[in-house]
């Protein structure tokens, strides 16, 4: 193979500035189409990026272009169809996350990417910054010790976004959690190892959101607010220990944002945002800071794992299993915390 033939599904925000733009910069890939459901979105994204056609119909494209890889950068509900059709058409595919809106739906895609023989990964984008792999390499050594709780957070005082989909429940499938907190939900299952979960409990809310209003990324309708806007949960794993989890596009707090993952040892404790160690050395209590490149993009790191796997050159960093756990810890928040019940994992489902 001497280039990667490429073709995006879907010709938004993500598509464009994480998904075109870096495969575009890569010289082992030539990017051979665009489709989007809307004609004037998938003409634009084509004559902005040079790419030689431009689709509405993603069968008709997969027909006539035979990519060798996609990228799908579509509304949540419509990430499994998409995804297990390139499959089927025996191309490679990189979803963006969340991978799908149910455990289901995510299964069937890992399901189909094993049936056909091909690769699939997904764009948690944050698994490839430097760090993570450092410090997973720091926990393995038993350098933490025994990992017993921890708190995923991404919180924003007014950050409902004011474009595209993300206050549409059928078509995200939810509002902060499945968006930004699965980001923080990927990172802390992957330092932690995909533990086994006994249950699950989350409470949620809309009250901000319905109001309408202002923010950072702009404005939104409360009429036509459909999602939560915060989701406050728990999650119990069988080895006694456990997590907090707090995501939300508007809630009172002091500052513009809050995003981090912290998790405790009995020998140390991690923060991913900014990244420290911190623990006792000598009767000393000591705070190691360490200089990683916090401004690198990481979406271009994500596009390039993807391009050297379908080349045969590396190993995909996310791999359809850890996704299908991550999908499976979203799908059981959410439905505790719209039953007010815990969820209960038992006989190897998680």
């Amino acid at each position: 193979m001497s280039k990667l033939r490429v073709a995006v599904i879907g010709s938004g925000q993500v598509a464009r500035t994480s998904h075109i733009n870096h495969y575009k910069s890569l010289p082992d890939v030539e990017v051979s189409a665009v489709c989007d459901v809307n004609q004037d979105a998938a003409k634009m994204a084509a004559n902005e990026f040079l790419i030689p056609s431009w689709y509405t119909d993603a069968g008709t494209m997969l027909e006539e272009v035979r990519p060798d890889a996609v990228s799908i950068c579509v509304p949540n509900k419509f990430h499994c169809e998409m995804t297990c059709l390139c499959l089927e058409h025996g191309c490679h595919v990189l979803c963006e996350k969340p991978p799908a809106i149910t455990e289901e739906e995510a299964e069937k895609m890992r399901d189909t990417a094993r049936r056909c023989g091909k690769i699939l990964t997904f764009g948690f984008h944050f698994r490839h910054a430097e760090k993570i792999a450092f410090l997973k390499r720091k926990i393995e050594a038993g350098e933490m010790g025994t990992l017993y709780a921890g708190d995923v957070t991404w919180l924003r005082r007014r950050g409902i976004p004011g474009w595209g989909n993300f206050t549409n429940q059928e078509m995200q499938g939810g509002g902060p959690l499945i968006d930004i907190g699965a980001h923080m939900l990927d990172l802390a299952a992957c330092l932690l190892d995909y533990p086994e979960v006994s249950y699950v409990c989350a409470s949620s809310s809309d009250l901000i959101g319905k109001q309408g209003g202002t923010g950072f990324m702009g404005s939104w309708d409360g009429a036509r607010f459909g999602v939560e806007d915060g989701l406050f949960g728990f999650i119990q794993f069988t080895n006694g220990g456990s997590l907090h989890v707090r995501t939300s596009f508007a809630v009172n707090i002091a500052d513009k944002e809050e995003r981090n993952v912290r998790l405790y040892g009995s020998k140390r404790g991690i923060s991913v945002f900014p990244l420290g160690i911190y623990g006792d050395e000598d009767g000393q209590q000591v705070n190691a800071v360490y200089p990683f490149d916090e401004t690198k993009d990481w979406h271009y790191d994500c596009i390039r794992n993807f391009v050297e796997s379908c080349m045969g050159r590396a190993d995909i960093l996310v791999t359809p299993d850890q996704a299908v756990y991550v999908q499976k810890l979203i799908t059981g928040l959410y439905r505790s915390a719209g039953t007010g019940r815990p969820v209960i994992y038992g006989n190897g489902n998680l």
